[in-house]
């Protein structure tokens, strides 16, 4: 009963948390005047990683480098072609010119990266500082690129102030609205990550009740369960019509999975351990696979249709489905 009760804690705190995150996110980015989809790639991504970033430290930590890294790898198929795929197929995805041209290569180019250093069955300790640089470029880029946007753009949130009224616009209650919005945020994510880790204890136990590998429980019940963050902050906010904090929350968590939140666990473990051939010979290659398909799809029409979309979902079934056959 335990396992079960926290499935359903986890699974009703990730709604919640959520929804605030979508709700407030959205307002923040509006108070400070920079778009949505920053507040998505960069605080909520990092945010709603948190559980992967557990998982790693802890699994890395007692030498199950398998799971570590399968959650990863696990966790970018599940964004990329799951909640992606079904955040299209509910509705297209249109695409700035900065995913195109910054998130898209630099997802593709990290993916790469992992792969390459995985080859000799272990991440060394050296091999987590190129990951943590990775992300810190990323971050820097992020910015630089918001920043060139934003040059023009210095009266948005003067004249958003303005609209609401004379109160409004005094300095010390926006400071306060920004401080308000900004706890109501960290308090969502800080919900999400607590039901994520209820949701992932209570699936793991059920798992190991029935008997299977580290890497098999890495690729799916902790991918789909530190990947139920996303999915929920996705399907809330298309349905809210916050649809950039989504995508960016998907895009933003694939690279620092990749990055951040797999070298910082090598840092501290010392070294991920022994990864699984089949980690490394099968699944590892999807995964990049799965972020150089994102570059075609995403540069047609700069959009992701319906019809893509539901391929995209269709795909994960079918991998899903040969990793319960071939693993079980």
């Amino acid at each position: 009963m335990v396992p079960v009760l926290l499935v359903i804690g986890g699974l009703v705190a990730l709604i919640a948390g959520a929804e605030l995150v979508v709700r407030y996110g959205s307002l923040l980015a509006r108070r400070l005047g920079i778009p949505p989809m920053i507040i998505g790639l960069t605080v909520v991504s990092i945010g709603t990683s948190a559980p992967e970033l557990a998982v790693g430290i802890d699994a890395m930590k007692v030498n199950a480098g398998s799971l570590a890294v399968g959650n990863i790898a696990g966790t970018n198929i599940v964004n990329l072609l799951l909640i992606l795929g079904l955040c299209a197929a509910l509705r297209p995805i249109d695409f700035e010119r900065r995913t195109l041209v910054l998130d898209l290569p630099g997802m593709a180019i990290v993916a790469l990266l992992v792969f390459l250093l995985s080859l000799d069955g272990a991440l060394q300790l050296w091999e987590g500082i190129p990951l943590v640089i990775a992300a810190v470029l990323y971050t820097i880029g992020l910015g630089w690129w918001t920043r060139r946007e934003n040059a023009g753009r210095k009266d948005v949130l003067g004249a958003d102030l303005a609209a609401e009224g004379p109160v409004t616009a005094q300095p010390e209650y926006a400071r306060g609205r920004v401080l308000w919005f900004s706890l109501l945020l960290a308090a969502g994510i800080a919900v999400i990550v607590f039901g994520a880790d209820a949701l992932v204890r209570g699936s793991v136990e059920l798992a190991r009740l029935v008997g299977v590998s580290d890497a098999f429980i890495g690729l799916t019940v902790v991918a789909i369960g530190t990947s139920a963050p996303e999915l929920v902050t996705a399907l809330v906010s298309t349905f809210r019509g916050d649809r950039d904090i989504a995508v960016g929350n998907l895009i933003g968590s694939s690279v620092y999975n990749l990055t951040l939140i797999l070298g910082v666990p090598v840092l501290v473990a010392n070294g991920s351990g022994p990864i699984e051939t089949h980690l490394l010979h099968i699944d590892l290659p999807i995964m990049v696979a799965v972020c150089l398909l994102c570059v075609p799809l995403f540069l047609t029409g700069r959009r992701l249709s319906r019809p893509e979309g539901t391929l995209m979902v269709a795909g994960y079934v079918v991998y899903l489905g040969c990793l319960l056959v071939a693993r079980t």
